[in-house]
């Protein structure tokens, strides 16, 4: 495991780099983010915030999204892939969120992950993002991989990965940390060939590994 201080320094340079630490996908409402998360899936997030506007301007209220007919919404979301499972679970969602919640997005995890469609990577960025939760840590590709390459952690696993970032990142630079893992897997750090000459955190990932 790496020290304090490591962590704390890929902290501070990654601050640095990306100052702006915000969310990708583009919402107005904490239900529009979790309608957006889920349409995410297996989609880019540019990808979504096309969609997002027509879907929005045609379903504008939460109860509106409740009551949509599935075929119908399935044409706004069909570039986004998995359409018909994203729209049953859309659907689904505004309901429960009505009838259970009151029509607000819930504030922790347990509740969260009872609505349909919502894993714990949709719950830890709508804690982090909506209600600034500390701790939240959102386990996605670019984390998945980075945190790997960095030595962070040793596994694939999401559940370990968050149980295991939670452990060495201060609780209230979690969720900041994972948006700037995005940003920089995006620029720097890919998939396929990451430019490590680039890479302002280069150093430190070395000695990890």
């Amino acid at each position: 495991m790496p020290s304090k201080k490591t962590v704390l320094e890929i902290i501070r340079l990654l601050e640095i780099e990306y100052p702006e630490a915000e969310c990708s996908l583009d919402y107005e409402e904490p239900y529009r983010l979790l309608v957006s998360v889920r349409l995410a899936a297996q989609c880019t997030d540019e990808r979504v915030n096309k969609v997002t506007p027509a879907l929005f301007e045609r379903y504008p209220t939460l109860a509106s999204l409740a009551a949509a007919e599935q075929p119908e919404l399935e044409e706004y979301i069909h570039s986004c892939g998995f359409f018909r499972s994203k729209a049953r679970d859309i659907i689904l969602a505004a309901n429960m969120l009505i009838s259970e919640f009151g029509g607000v997005v819930p504030d922790n995890m347990d509740d969260l992950l009872r609505v349909p469609g919502v894993g714990r990577k949709t719950a830890n960025l709508i804690l982090g993002d909506v209600y600034a939760a500390p701790g939240s840590v959102v386990v996605d590709t670019h984390c998945i991989r980075l945190a790997n390459r960095m030595g962070l952690v040793d596994t694939k696993i999401p559940e370990k990965i968050e149980v295991e970032l939670r452990k060495i990142l201060p609780p209230e630079k979690s969720n900041d940390f994972c948006h700037r893992l995005v940003l920089h897997g995006r620029a720097v750090c890919t998939a396929r060939a990451p430019r490590c000459a680039e890479c302002c955190i280069t150093e430190y990932c070395g000695k990890l590994l």
